[in-house]
């Protein structure tokens, strides 16, 4: 393909390891076909790894209408190099208009590398992207079809939308969870290019000599129904009235950051910006009172029941049902008329 000075391409970082597509990878395929859509362009999914090319029939199936396969030994296992090198050159010879990528270690990893490299901007942890205008206060110019990079920003007191007028690619990350995703779709077809790498001997500084993997003791983002707790429980015991009405509810236990902080549970349990984001069909929030970063990780529950003591607590903003309480007298009351609901 020729250098495309004037892409107006979506290109999204398809991550893989062992042979298994990250999820929010699958996520950010389905939102570059909506962002792709108004730019009247098409998404392309680059793909790394060896032996991994039947992946690349995966990403078609939930986006992609290309995918840049680079299959290679020396991109089984990820480092960070080697990676940034292939990726940083394929930029700047293709030019493409935007290029997302998961908020996970790798992408956090990554992204900074490349934007670094190729001199372009980019935004963590963005909670939407959408696309639309910018109108410089300083000369006026209006830019057209940029990237809306949105996400909280000062301690999460504001949603702030960031946009990069001037500088390809317009780069962002986003958490899992965040971008709605249908599934698959096995009727899409696409277009496989593969493409030969180049290293540099510099880029092998780093050697695996070993890797240990371990799965998540918490599935927050499939749980059906999440039962989370903040500060306002008090103590850990008043925590384990939250995991108690969670296992009567046959859910997990979620925590906001400060019921993390104060030690009443594990940071897997977290949710919110800087933690998981949920879809449960059930969210019961105890004592947590709402902060933007937790509201963007769970406000698209298809229920929330809220319980604060605090009548005029963020939290109430989201939420469907609204009790206005001390959750220590509160959790126990519901506890019970759950237990004589099952006798």
């Amino acid at each position: 393909m020729p250098n495309q000075s004037d892409s107006r391409e979506v290109w999204v970082f398809v991550e893989q390891e062992q042979g298994r597509i990250a999820g929010v990878s699958l996520e950010l395929l389905a939102k570059g076909q909506e962002l792709a859509q108004k730019l009247n362009s098409r998404v392309c999914g680059l793909l790394f790894g060896h032996q991994v090319s039947d992946l690349a029939h995966t990403a078609i199936h939930h986006g992609a209408d290309c995918v840049l396969l680079a299959d290679h030994p020396e991109l089984e296992v990820y480092r960070t190099l080697p990676y940034a090198r292939v990726i940083s050159d394929l930029v700047r010879e293709r030019r493409p208009h935007i290029f997302l990528l998961g908020a996970t270690p790798i992408g956090r990893d990554l992204a900074p590398r490349v934007a670094s490299s190729v001199r372009a901007g980019l935004t963590a942890d963005c909670t939407d992207l959408q696309i639309g205008d910018y109108v410089s206060k300083k000369d006026k110019q209006v830019y057209q079809d940029l990237l809306y990079q949105i996400r909280p920003a000062f301690g999460g007191n504001i949603i702030a939308t960031i946009v990069n007028p001037r500088l390809r690619p317009q780069m962002a990350t986003v958490r899992e969870g965040v971008m709605r995703h249908n599934g698959p779709d096995e009727m899409r077809q696409g277009i496989i290019e593969e493409v030969a790498p180049i290293f540099k001997e510099s880029d092998f500084r780093l050697k695996v000599l070993s890797r240990e993997t371990r799965e998540p003791s918490v599935n927050l983002k499939g749980a059906p129904v999440v039962v989370a707790g903040g500060a306002g429980v008090g103590s850990q015991e008043g925590f384990e009235l939250v995991r108690e009405l969670a296992h009567l509810l046959g859910g997990e236990v979620g925590a906001s950051r400060a019921a993390v902080d104060a030690g009443y549970t594990s940071r897997e349990h977290q949710v919110g910006q800087t933690g998981t984001t949920v879809r449960p069909r059930l969210y019961v929030a105890a004592g947590i009172s709402g902060a933007v970063q937790h509201r963007a990780g769970m406000q698209e529950s298809a229920k929330i029941i809220a319980i604060n003591a605090d009548p005029h607590a963020p939290i109430f903003q989201v939420a469907h049902y609204k009790i206005v309480g001390d959750v220590a007298k509160v959790l126990p009351m519901i506890i019970k008329a759950l237990r004589e609901k099952t006798k």
